[in-house]
């Protein structure tokens, strides 16, 4: 069984405001708690409708009905368990080999899949303005799918940490060389702008680089590509030189 108040405090994390509070934040599903368990994230508290994740010591599990798992889901339909963990240690950023930082990335889903996508390529560190989405923020991370154990998400003064790189740092911009034309090194900085602005003015300043993924079609009216999926595209072209 479990307590309205505890369910009220599970679904209170569901505010970035309570989830500053407590330091803690829920996730959702068999694929993302395993993985976030299996990483060595610090256990709160299962909450689940069936014998999932036995190893899971008992003072720590609870079993609950569908119902009352519902109330504390902030999915439309809730999976079969949910679990509160603790915030993560933030760890220093390390400048060696490929980072993707992020320059006011609004959309959670986008962040989530930008995640997988780091995980996808290798990609161990993400840097992130100020203003971009919370990675604890539950439709992050359960866009993340369970990648955001593996992938090591830092809030930085954007601006700042670009100033003081030794990288060089390739921005992404519409007007910038073609991507598939130029050299690309293994170790850098890649910079992905805000979704409907794209980089802002101060962080652009500090691109090395300007690179772009050019458009084929016929009457180029296309205004730019989903963040996400630019993102895919300039990995994969990094990482097969």
């Amino acid at each position: 069984m479990v307590s309205k108040s505890q369910i009220k405090l599970i679904t209170a994390l569901h505010q970035k405001k309570y989830r500053q509070q407590q330091r803690r934040f829920i996730a959702e599903g068999v694929k993302v708690i395993g993985e976030l368990l299996a990483a060595g994230w610090t256990l709160e508290h299962l909450y689940l409708t069936n014998d999932d994740f036995a190893d899971v010591p008992a003072p720590k599990r609870t079993l609950v009905s569908d119902a009352e798992l519902q109330k504390m889901s902030a999915l439309t339909t809730a999976n079969t368990c949910l679990a509160v963990f603790h915030f993560a240690n933030e760890k220093p950023v390390m400048e060696t080999g490929l980072l993707v930082a992020l320059d006011d990335i609004r959309d959670p889903g986008n962040l989530g899949t930008i995640i997988r996508l780091c995980d996808w390529f290798g990609i161990s560190q993400l840097v992130c303005s100020q203003e971009t989405a919370e990675l604890y923020n539950p439709k992050v991370v359960q866009a993340t799918m369970g990648s955001m154990a593996r992938v090591a998400v830092n809030y930085v003064n954007l601006p700042e940490f670009l100033q003081q790189t030794k990288l060089p740092v390739f921005g992404t911009f519409m007007d910038g060389e073609n991507i598939y034309r130029r050299e690309l090194p293994a170790s850098g900085i890649i910079v992905l702008g805000n979704e409907a602005n794209g980089i802002s003015t101060g962080v652009e300043a500090l691109c090395s680089d300007r690179i772009a993924i050019p458009r084929f079609g016929e009457i180029q009216q296309t205004e730019s590509l989903n963040v996400a999926t630019a993102t895919a595209i300039i990995l994969s072209e990094f990482r097969r030189r």
